[in-house]
């Protein structure tokens, strides 16, 4: 097989780090092109060292000089700055894990589909507020598009592109986050300290956030909905605390395919390298007789309202899902730092929704404009609510 060139934005975070890990345990099949990071210059700078990459770039440009410091005598080119980042993206490689998170990887996101080849996208954040105008560039490039959500790859996984048309339902699991049997009058001391600690994965600050508040798996059905030929109401969401059941695909003939697999990233991340051939990852194995049983519940929606209202805004449609992300972010972001409570997380984003809506955008400008004036509210409203 011919070396994979690979660009990997985001090489810092998480998913980013499995990625390398990945890539690095087969140096003969992988050539690195890009690495990007928003402001961590020392594990990125290693991390370029280590693959030998063609490129990194810092996000913050305030930082180039430190960056070009630490890789002084290598071969390998230093960028900074958002427009250095859009053009890493777009820089040609066969494969690009895009992996920044939130609504900043938007536009890299975009540039990266715009080269056609092979985006494998764990930004969940950039189909959730552009969906369509996302997905129609997939279509006009050819690009392929490869989800690597353990739920969006796991129904990947399971879907029958061939019997489409026979699909009932989408079911994608939900650990239930930290906080699954918390008693509501409890909720709303939850610290951030608290709030990071998931029981099954290892996950930045932001996701674990919203996996606590259920606005994680929200934003799934949302993408979820971009990713397959479904409609919204044949996509559901069942709490699996385990966290073995990645998903399920329920055909009309009664048949329930699943994809199962240890909690660990390198496992959806590894069929979004390979494919569509696969490799070797080096998970655990499942062992089921340890394991024992599978639990299944409902999701609270009255302890945990952030699924409420992604559902309705996927549902609404239009602007909605973009609005309800930017609010939640900044929300997020303010728990994080201690300016305003857990449940007052999807207050913020109540507020904004029922205060705000535009046209449906079209272009990623339309987007970005959105975004902007949603939070915009949503920080007025945090400031509201701390006061």
């Amino acid at each position: 097989m011919p070396m994979k060139s690979v660009s990997i934005l985001g090489a810092t975070g998480s998913i980013g780090k499995s990625t390398l890990d990945l890539v690095q345990r087969q140096p003969d099949a992988y050539k690195v092109e890009a690495l990007t990071a928003q402001s961590n210059v020392p594990e990125l700078a290693a991390a370029a060292i280590a693959v030998q990459a063609r490129l990194a770039v810092i996000g913050d440009e305030s930082l180039y000089a430190e960056l070009k410091e630490a890789l002084s005598g290598t071969n390998i080119g230093v960028g900074a700055g958002r427009d250095a980042v859009v053009a890493a993206a777009a820089s040609g490689a066969d494969w690009t894990m895009a992996a920044i998170v939130g609504c900043a990887g938007l536009e890299p996101v975009m540039a990266a589909i715009e080269q056609g080849g092979t985006v494998a996208l764990a930004n969940k954040e950039a189909l959730v507020s552009a969906g369509d105008v996302l997905m129609s560039a997939v279509a006009e490039k050819g690009t392929t598009l490869l989800p690597v959500d353990s739920e969006h790859n796991a129904i990947f996984q399971c879907f029958e592109d061939r019997n489409a048309a026979h699909v009932r339902r989408v079911i994608l699991t939900a650990s239930g986050g930290p906080f699954r049997t918390m008693a509501a009058t409890d909720l709303v001391n939850v610290t951030p300290a608290q709030a990071v600690r998931h029981p099954n994965w290892s996950m930045g600050a932001k996701i674990s956030v919203d996996s606590a508040t259920l606005m994680n798996k929200g934003l799934e059905l949302i993408e979820a909905y971009h990713l397959f030929p479904v409609e919204a109401d044949q996509l559901d969401v069942i709490v699996h605390p385990q966290s073995v059941i990645h998903s399920m695909v329920e055909y009309q003939d009664g048949s329930v395919l699943a994809q199962l697999g240890s909690p660990d990233m390198r496992t959806p991340i590894a069929y979004c390298l390979a494919f569509p051939d696969r490799m070797h990852a080096p998970v655990a194995r499942l062992d089921f007789a340890q394991i024992g049983q599978l639990e299944f519940e409902d999701p609270d929606l009255d302890r945990f309202p952030c699924l409420r209202l992604a559902k309705s805004a996927l549902a609404a449609g239009g602007s909605r899902p973009a609005i309800l992300n930017a609010a939640n972010e900044i929300a997020v972001a303010g728990f994080l730092g201690g300016q305003i409570g857990f449940m007052s997380i999807p207050a913020v984003v109540e507020s904004v929704l029922e205060q705000y809506d535009a046209p449906a955008p079209s272009t990623i400008r339309d987007v970005l404009d959105i975004d902007e004036e949603a939070r915009r509210l949503a920080r007025l409203k945090m400031e509201a609510v701390a006061a």
